[in-house]
């Protein structure tokens, strides 16, 4: 497996923006492709919903996940249509509710599923890659780290998110919002921030895979989003009838509105669209096509997505599907880039981020790495960190006779 060198943004060639629609906070822009790309199609493949996924990663080596949902990507290497399969929720002929949780042991993130076919599991893919971000922990014993820490490095390693299904608002938007002819994919907006961006190859898939979008996971500032703001304002485009005196004034004014609301959607998603130094790891080939994942660069100041996609031999996306990291998932990401950066020495990682050794262990202790440090050092750290605020409020470490 190779990385290819790291670009700058989601390149959307082939695809047009249609006009938003909202509902409450949420606001989709419908994404069209004029020409769909027939010999690449995705279905989906659900699974039960009181079963819990462990996939196997590698040697000795495993991804617990609740996993609703997989997709199926048929191709073909002729050039000729691919046939699309369809889905259920489970066998018709199974009778009884389920109870309790299930264990499903699976291999792989990506795994062939019959001849010209492949399973993966949608996000998870994007998910294992940043959770994999330097999970080896310290390439050198130091003497500030655990034993553990140079031993298991950062397993485990979790991540928190919401379900779909947790964003007010988002089950009603995906049930009113009307599909378009030709519609592909969509960006999907909480409160006008930019939450997901989710494209396929084939008309047909998009409708059969909208659904979905609600079994997906979104990140905390989504969650939060929804909650704090109830509604967004429409954007209505409004034509000057002074200026149209004829059938071609009209078309010709429809045709600027659309350019307009196009420029103004890749201001919008200019977090993801312009990105830089996106860093892209290819998974898997199908054919002509070539299943890859993403990593930003964690910059704390900008909006950081991870991804994963499916491209051509020319380049065209074919399919993507995105997750917005928190502030505090991209500072933890930052920090471990930086450690990694500086073979793991804390003064040295101290003074890349402009701070010293005590600023970067309660650094690291505050983003949930503690655990790597001796507790010796963390504990020192936490009383120097106490003493000026002792000071400021005038208490006294109290003590007890034995």
């Amino acid at each position: 497996m190779t990385t290819t060198a790291p670009v700058d943004g989601i390149d959307l060639t082939g695809l047009t923006v249609a006009p938003d629609q909202t509902w409450g906070a949420v606001r989709l822009v419908p994404l069209l492709r004029p020409v769909p790309i027939s010999d690449l199609r995705l279905h989906a493949r659900l699974h039960d919903p009181d079963e819990l996924s462990i996939v196997h990663a590698g040697p000795r080596s495993a991804y617990v996940s609740y996993v609703p949902h997989a997709f199926v990507a048929s191709w073909t290497t002729d050039d000729t249509p691919a046939a699309a399969y369809g889905t259920q929720l489970r066998d018709p002929a199974a009778s009884g509710a389920p109870t309790g949780i299930r264990l499903a042991f699976r291999r792989g993130m990506a795994r062939r599923d019959g001849d010209q076919r492949l399973r993966f599991l949608p996000l998870h893919l994007a998910m294992e890659g940043c959770l994999a971000l330097q999970f080896g922990g310290p390439s050198i014993a130091w003497q500030e780290w655990t034993r553990q820490a140079v031993a298991r490095g950062l397993s485990p390693r979790v991540e928190a998110s919401y379900t779909g299904t947790a964003i007010p608002g988002l089950d009603d938007a995906l049930r009113v919002f009307e599909i378009h002819p030709g519609q592909c994919g969509m960006v999907l907006y909480v409160a006008d921030a930019l939450a997901a961006a989710f494209v396929v190859s084939h008309p047909d898939d998009y409708r059969a895979l909208h659904p979905t979008l609600l079994q997906d996971f979104y990140g905390e500032l989504i969650f939060q989003y929804a909650h704090l703001y109830p509604a967004v304002p429409g954007f209505t485009a409004r034509l000057d009838d002074t200026t149209v005196d004829s059938v071609a004034d009209l078309r010709g004014r429809l045709a600027q509105a659309r350019a307009d609301w196009a420029a103004f959607h890749t201001v919008m998603a200019g977090g993801l669209l312009a990105a830089a130094h996106l860093t892209f790891t290819p998974v898997y080939r199908m054919g002509r096509f070539t299943l890859s994942r993403f990593l930003p660069a964690l910059d704390p100041g900008t909006e950081n997505h991870i991804g994963e996609m499916i491209t051509d031999d020319t380049g065209q996306l074919a399919y993507l599907k995105t997750f917005r990291l928190s502030a505090a998932q991209t500072r933890r990401g930052h920090l471990l880039s930086q450690l990694a950066a500086h073979d793991w020495n804390l003064d040295a990682t101290a003074t890349a981020l402009g701070t010293d050794r005590r600023g970067i262990t309660l650094r690291l202790d505050n983003a949930g790495f503690g655990h790597l440090l001796r507790p010796d050092i963390i504990d020192a750290c936490r009383n120097q960190a106490r003493k000026p605020h002792d000071r400021a409020t005038g208490t006294r470490p109290t003590s007890r006779a034995g």
